[in-house]
Order: structure tokens, then sequence, then C-alpha cells
């Protein structure tokens, strides 16, 4: 067993910020102390001196080496976690995926294979439900005691991964049952789908016009639908990637009639627009994901929620496609562009940028980055924050070192960046999991199959 002694930094959680120094021992904390006050001994002894001391980042909201329109999301488990790791992120909770006619647990026994031996950081499992049927319902209870406590439906993409409002409150009345968390893709599938025919009849084919279909209307009525299944079961529910004022004041309703809804947000829907879309020369493609980036004026309600805590959370939904080979697809149809963004390495950094802006303090920043999605999804208090017993998944963070986020500087397994040239302040100098070094002062020292899988327990914060 090895004695790890970070010293000097200033150690911030979502519940308080104080210069301590902190003692790990067998990849778990063991002691913390206002700095200085202690005569500790340690094999190995970190100075911190001018930099942050935060918990590692949980992302619960990624999607590598996903199946989707016809290719594979280009981060494979091994590269994406080592991103992860570069931005702070030492904890990812992915998405198993259930094909339409199979069992959960084949879904599922495919995402272990993938993941098993090549994760550079610890990941836990959603399940997305694509199928649900008497069978599946069933299986549901097994697998919130294997610790894969929470379950994704769709109510967009028909045909694919779609639900209906019956499959839905079934899934919903099982999980009132057995204490599994349904997160829920909030948007009108079959209405979204009549837009996109009649405006690719209409020649209207460039990536701008997946945003016009894919209506703010229609995520807000769908968070709306999705909050009243959830109180005809009598279950909580998740709202994945909230991307406009209207569904955050769907969300907001709920949560004043003391509802247990909760919602996510992503930084691309924080710092990106419908502008970004409209890039020419197919450009915009870089920026489809679904639900889709909105008009600008959307970002002041996102700021508002997370500030008032109607949005708890902020994932990246991090499911990259190369531009070249992958985008391209859709060349002449933008329905047919691979959706999704890359961003598990940039949300730390763009989170700790918001709190430079004024939009969150620094305590919120860990809150929604850290603290509530491990409480959201049972992994707190060994993931989320510092504290004696806490993993010691611990990032030192140097908030005065400036950077410009570039695809050629960046490490995750994709052509382009989406927030290429952005100029900001602050950058993980060096990364812990479990208290083995990943990150050496900006140098990767980790390896392939440190990462474990974590057990959760259902959801702590209700």
């Amino acid at each position: 067993m090895t004695r790890t002694l970070i010293t000097g930094g200033l150690v911030i959680t979502a519940a308080e910020e104080l210069h301590a120094d902190v003692l790990m021992e067998d990849g778990r904390v063991v002691a913390m102390a206002t700095a200085g006050s202690q005569d500790w001994t340690a094999d190995r002894v970190i100075d911190a001196s001018h930099k942050y001391v935060i918990p590692g980042g949980v992302d619960a909201h990624t999607h590598m080496e996903l199946p989707f329109g016809g290719t594979f999301a280009s981060d494979t488990f091994e590269t994406g976690t080592r991103a992860a790791a570069w931005g702070g992120t030492t904890t990812i909770i992915d998405f198993a995926v259930q094909s339409q006619g199979q069992s959960l647990r084949a879904g599922l026994d495919a995402w272990y294979d993938k993941a098993d031996g090549t994760c550079a950081i610890d990941y836990a499992f959603h399940m997305i439900v694509s199928d649900v049927n008497e069978h599946t319902l069933k299986e549901m209870d097994g697998l919130v005691e294997e610790g894969v406590s929470s379950f994704k439906l769709f109510m967009a993409y028909p045909g694919v991964f779609y639900s209906d409002d019956g499959q839905i409150l079934r899934a919903m009345q099982r999980a009132s049952g057995n204490g599994g968390l349904i997160m829920m893709h909030a948007e009108n599938g079959i209405a979204i789908d009549v837009l996109i025919e009649q405006a690719l009849a209409r020649g209207e084919t460039d990536p701008r016009h997946h945003g016009e279909v894919r209506k703010v209307l229609l995520e807000a009525e769908a968070t709306h639908r999705a909050i009243q299944l959830a109180r005809v079961a009598g279950s909580p529910l998740y709202v994945v990637h909230v991307s406009a004022e209207e569904a955050v004041a769907e969300l907001a309703a709920a949560r004043d009639k003391g509802l247990p809804v909760f919602g996510e947000t992503c930084p691309q829907y924080l710092f990106l627009s419908t502008d970004n879309l409209a890039e020419p020369d197919f450009q915009g493609a870089k920026y489809v994901c679904s639900t889709p980036l909105r008009p600008r004026e959307h970002q002041a309600a996102l700021w508002r929620g997370l500030r008032t805590n109607d949005l708890q959370v902020v994932s990246t939904d991090h499911c990259p496609f190369c531009f070249r080979g992958q985008k391209e697809l859709g060349r002449g149809d933008f329905s047919k562009i691979p959706n999704g963004l890359p961003g598990v390495e940039n949300r730390m950094d763009l989170l700790h940028q918001a709190v430079l802006d004024g939009h969150i303090s620094r305590r919120r920043w860990i809150e929604i980055a850290c603290a509530t999605p491990a409480r959201m999804f049972g992994l707190y208090p060994q993931k989320g924050t510092i504290a004696p017993g806490s993993d010691a998944d611990i990032v030192l963070y140097d908030p005065h070192a400036e950077q410009v986020i570039s695809a050629e500087t960046h490490h995750m397994n994709v052509d382009y960046s989406a927030y290429e040239g952005k100029r900001i302040t602050g950058r993980v100098d060096t990364v812990l999991s479990r208290g083995e070094v990943v990150i050496d002062r900006r140098e990767y020292v980790g390896r392939a199959g440190h990462g474990a899988f974590v057990h959760r327990s259902t959801c702590q914060y209700l």
C-alpha cells in the first residue's frame, strides 16, 4: 500500500472550499486536515500550491463505440476514457444498448465486453431499453441488483429506439417498484419524422434544417408528456440533454409541484447555437446532435435553470463522429448525418470558464459536474466528492493556465473540435484515479485496464 499526500491546494467540493491537505492510501482518501496542521508522512507528496484540488468529474452521459446511422461513434472505451482523464473526468456512465428483438442481458453483456480491460478510468452503465415487453420488464429488476440502476427510453427515432406511451408507462411502473431511474430522450419523434420528410421534399437538405425540423415545441411537448406519464406511474424521471427554454419551463413547473423530476443539459447547448449548424460548406454537419442546438437566446434559460436547480447535471452526451467519412454520410440529406458531438474532454474546462464568466459559482461547478451526477446515479460518496472513505479520484486544476481548444491538441479520437479556437482559462494539471496517477503534470501516465466497472446503488437524489 502506498500513501500519497496532496498538500498546499484549495480543496473545492460541492459543500465547501478550504485550504487542506489530503491523505490517500490504498486508492481511497483516508484523512483531510487544515493545510500544514498534521505531520503526515507519505510515499509520495504532490504539491498543489496555487491550484484547486477537486473531485474527479463524473460524466453521466457518454456513448463510446455506439452504433448509429450505419457507423460507430469514433471513440472506443480506450480512447474515450483516456480523453476523459485528460479533461479531469474520472468516471463515465455509458449506455449499453438493447437491440430490437434482443434481451437486455445480451445488450449489457456486449457493453461489458467492449469496456472490459480497456478503460483508463472507472465506468458504469445505464441501459437503453428499445424493446419493452414482459421479458424486458422482468430483466429490469435483475439489472438494478447488478448495479445498472437506470434505464433510458426514447420518444424519438421511430424504428430504432422509439417507445410508445404505453411502453414508456409500463417501464416507468416497473422502475417505480424496483428503484430504477427512468431517463428520457424527450422529443416527439413521430411528428419530427413528418417534418423531416416534408423538408427533404422541399429540397431543404443542409445541416441547418436538422435543427429547424426538431422544433422546440416538440421537445417541450415530449417533456410535458414524459412528466405526466411519470406522475401516473409514480416514478421519478430524469430528462437528458435539455436544450430549450420551453423544456426547462416544463421541468420547473413539475418541480414547483414537488415532483421527483430532474434535468440534464450539456456544454453544447450552453456554448454553441444554431449559428454553428448554419456554417457554410457542410461544416454545420459537425454540430448535428439531438436534441439539436438552439438559437442563442435559449442559453440564458439553461444557465438560470442550473443556478435555480431546475437543471441539476451537466453531462456531455459525448458521441463523436469524424467529419470525414462519417458526418459526410449526410451530404445531400441532413437526416443521414450521424447524430452526436465530441466533448468528454472539454466539459470540466468549459464549466470552469462559466465560473469565470459569472454564470455559476465554483462550488456549483463541482456540484453539477461531480457531486450531483454521482448522487443521481447511486455513486456517492464513493465518487463525486473528496472525503475520508471516498475513492481517491482527485484532480489538481490550474485556474490560471490559459488554453485554446483545438482538434490539434485534444485527445478524443475525432478529426474536429466542436469548440475549435475557443480561448479559455483553466486547465487540468494532474489526475488521480483511485489514488493512481493517470495524468502527471500534463503527461499521460495511465493505462488501459486500470478503470474498473462500478456497481451503482439506486438514485440518492430523491
